[in-house]
């Protein structure tokens, strides 16, 4: 039975390989342009550091090197139930400097859109057992992001051996370079 975890909480992964859904929903837009939100995935090394640039797993880069992470591909409207981007996890696999996995969803070209994270809502990051397809666990970003237009839905490190989940919820005005200024 899936875990429904609050702002900071955090909870052991116990099934090394898994998937991350991400969905959300839009508010029709005021500014004419349709919305295109893309879910990222930092992975980095014990000190919060990038471990190689094509170790960020984004829409113009769907694998990482040691193929414990691949995107599924952009979506381009989120429309529907459900998730709306997909990231698969094994984690057997991960390069030994791993050690956390970020996993952020920014607004493409929010700035210019006049989008922000307050115009989504129904915002969720939840993992599933990748042979079961069981939820293992689910966070509900209930957060009003009036001008934020990059989240950190949650981050899955690593703590004496275990991997676990913490769900994160922060935004930041800014987008994936944003993101990948902080990381590097």
């Amino acid at each position: 039975m899936a875990i429904n975890l609050q702002k900071g909480q955090r909870e052991n992964i116990n099934a090394p390989k898994f998937t991350i859904g991400l969905g959300w929903d839009t508010n029709s837009s005021t500014t004419g342009s349709a919305f295109d939100l893309d879910a990222s995935v930092f992975m980095l090394d014990q000190n919060k550091k990038l471990v190689s640039d094509e170790h960020l797993i984004f829409y113009n880069n769907l694998k990482s090197p040691d193929e414990s992470v691949e995107h599924t591909g952009d979506n381009l409207t989120g429309d529907g139930d459900g998730d709306d981007e997909q990231i698969k996890v094994d984690l057997t696999r991960a390069d030994a400097r791993v050690s956390e996995i970020c996993i952020v969803v920014t607004i493409h070209e929010a700035e210019a859109r006049r989008q922000n994270f307050g115009q989504v809502r129904n915002s969720f990051v939840r993992i599933f057992d990748a042979a079961t397809n069981e939820v293992i666990l689910k966070y509900e970003l209930e957060e009003d992001f009036s001008i934020e237009t990059a989240v950190e839905f949650g981050r899955i490190y690593k703590r004496e051996g275990q991997w676990k989940f913490e769900a994160v919820g922060m935004g930041m005005k800014g987008g994936l370079q944003d993101y990948l200024n902080k990381y590097q």
